[in-house]
């Protein structure tokens, strides 16, 4: 299996200069960054290394995902984003977990061994709540549906059809792979504060996308396979 580490970027200069160099890179075949525009040397810094850079067409987390998706070669993706926030040490783990046989494998920030120093008491209600939800009703049985330090299989990506442009496109990713019985695991994971920046994902604005997905797939049931028949 052929591994690709999609970097999402948008001015994480200061983060990519932190993390990047303790990217385990024999855990992964391909390493590719999808950045958003950044104007303050993230897109220097990447290629100075040697390392390919995907500028979006269209700002969003979502297109980025998907931007990933198309420019990489994989067989299998993982996703992360070098801000400070997630640990790249737990990037062989992730890749561990598809290839004992897993579909899915998200870094769980709320699960037993895990912790977050950066949710704070808002963000961390609001994951576990949105949690509780996609538990309740697509039975998806995880810690932290929305994180979107995780790894999947490209074909099992590509049926999930995702739609979604911004930051709720790792809950869509979530919920759809339950719809479908894929085999999820978690592993737990210390999420750091952000190092430098500010995170792109504001709380309220962000809850309200998670609401409105819900409520979609909640409607929409497996109708988003229909383009993959």
């Amino acid at each position: 299996m052929k591994t690709s580490l999609i970097l999402l970027t948008w001015n994480e200069i200061e983060g990519c200069r932190a993390v990047v160099d303790k990217i385990p890179r024999n855990s992964v075949d391909e390493i590719l960054v999808v950045d958003a525009g950044s104007t303050d040397g993230t897109t220097a810094f990447f290629k100075k290394r040697k390392i390919p850079v995907v500028i979006q067409k269209r700002k969003g987390r979502g297109d980025a995902f998907k931007e990933g998706l198309k420019n990489s070669t994989g067989d299998v993706l993982v996703f992360f984003s070098p801000d400070g926030n997630e640990n790249p040490a737990d990037i062989p783990k992730l890749v561990e977990g598809i290839k004992k046989g897993n579909d899915l494998v998200i870094a769980s920030r709320f699960m037993k061994g895990s912790k977050s120093e950066d949710a704070g008491f808002v963000r961390g209600f609001g994951n576990n709540m949105f949690t509780f939800f996609v538990n309740l009703l697509f039975g998806a049985h995880v810690r932290d549906a929305v994180n979107g330090f995780r790894a999947i299989r490209r074909d099992k990506l590509e049926r999930l059809n995702l739609s979604f442009k911004k930051f709720e496109i790792e809950l869509e990713m979530t919920i759809r792979a339950a719809k479908l019985g894929y085999k999820i695991k978690e592993i737990p994971t210390f999420e750091a504060e952000r190092i430098g920046g500010e995170s792109k994902a504001k709380t309220l604005s962000t809850g309200w996308l998670y609401v409105k997905t819900i409520l979609k797939e909640l409607l929409l049931g497996k109708g988003f396979l229909k383009n993959n028949k």
